[in-house]
Formats: structure tokens, sequence, C-alpha cells
């Protein structure tokens, strides 16, 4: 059986010094957050972190976004505010990553 053939839905940060992300559930649950504020931003996140991937685009390696480079983009280190800042001004991307096939139990030797 294939694993890892999951859709990773996240918004795309272009900003003037690093790329950001994060990761949010459902573009319906986003959409609806951002005409209804009343929607707990729980709900659209899929994980509490921001990652950056220093500029190289939305497929760089992700690493947690330090508060430097928080304070340096968005002029503030909370979390709330720049992730609000990052969804409300990123690009939606739905990416499905490629299928892996690996053995499951490597004491069998090859078959």
């Amino acid at each position: 059986m294939a694993r890892g053939n999951e859709t990773a839905n996240k918004i795309f940060y272009k900003g003037s010094s690093d790329d950001f992300i994060v990761f949010v559930d459902d573009l319906e649950i986003l959409q609806k957050w951002k005409s209804d504020r009343s929607v707990p931003l729980t709900e659209v996140l899929n994980g509490w972190k921001i990652f950056v991937t220093h500029s190289h685009g939305a497929q760089g390696v992700l690493d947690t976004a330090s508060q430097s480079a928080l304070q340096n983009e968005f002029g503030t280190t909370n979390d709330d505010e720049c992730m609000v800042k990052i969804l409300e001004g990123g690009e939606y991307q739905a990416t499905t990553a490629r299928e892996r096939e690996g053995g499951k139990n490597d004491s069998n030797g090859s078959r």
C-alpha cells in the first residue's frame, strides 16, 4: 500500500526578506474565516506554527520562523498577529506528496 500521498493545504506568504508558510485544514474554512472573523483560528490552522523557507519559495526546506524573522517582516513577534497577516496576504496552495513505497518488514530479507 502506498504511503505519504496526503494533500497539504498551505498559505504561502512572499515576504520582503523571507518566505513564510502556515498550514491550514481546508480552503472552505479559510474562506469562511476571511468573511466571518468569529470563526476561531484554531479551526482554520493545521498546527500553530509559522514556518520560514529562507527565500526558497513554497517548496523550500521548512524551518520554524524565529522571533527576529517575524519582527523584521511583520513588526511584531506575536504569533496570532503574524498568522492573521499571512492568512490575509498569502497565497493558498494545495500539494499532494508523491507516493512512497518501501519495505514494511526488513527482517524478511529480499523476497
